[in-house]
């Protein structure tokens, strides 16, 4: 049994990890793990991050009541599939502000095991880089579907479809604009309801 470490200082950060390292920590930050690497989360978010998650949260929610897909919102560890889903090959453990699953196998008790179907990041000060690059790449790379990346001081949506294996830009919407949600057909969200405070 791997010894449990409780102070991420005790890793090396240049080294590779995985999901069954990953396991045997207990820090008190949040960490994510991105193809092997050690990336620390940014710290608590702001009211209005928070107030866009829980919009987000209500209207998706609302709507996939009658869905057999569901809707999970962060702290949850998604773990991307590349070699196989043992914990020992899964080298990405993300926990994504908010993603929808569709199918339910992809679920167990310790998160997600496979892509999402949807997946949301809403920008803070220090997660646009990662949210922008290393997190679009990964979610194209792993096939989630679409990608959804909010800017809350801009009050933007940018949107990601997944086309070929490749991400297309589907749209930006802001102000008084609606957005469809390609992956949960019939629905449509306005933009002020997503910022609504």
């Amino acid at each position: 049994m791997k010894k449990r470490i409780s102070d991420i200082n005790e890793l090396d950060l240049n080294s590779s990890y995985t999901y069954a390292d990953y396991l045997t920590w207990r820090f008190d930050e949040m960490v994510e793990l991105i193809r092997g690497k050690i990336f620390k989360m940014s710290p608590a978010p702001s009211r209005f991050h928070q107030d866009i998650s829980v919009n987000l949260t209500l209207l998706l929610g609302n709507h996939l009541k009658s869905s057999h897909c569901k809707l999970y919102h962060a702290p949850t560890d998604v773990r991307l599939i590349t070699k196989s889903k043992a914990d020992q090959d899964v080298i990405s453990v993300i926990q994504p502000d908010i993603f929808v699953v569709c199918d339910k196998s992809k679920m167990d008790e310790k998160g997600c095991l496979g892509s999402p179907d949807f997946i949301i990041e809403i920008v803070s000060p220090g997660s646009s880089s990662k949210d922008l690059n290393l997190k679009y790449a990964l979610y194209e790379e792993a096939g989630v579907k679409e990608y959804w990346i909010i800017f809350p001081n801009d009050q933007i949506i940018e949107c990601f479809l997944l086309e070929n294996e490749k991400y297309k830009k589907s749209g930006v919407y802001a102000e008084d604009q609606s957005v469809p949600v390609h992956t949960i057909p019939g629905l449509v969200l306005q933009v002020e309801d997503i910022f609504g405070r």
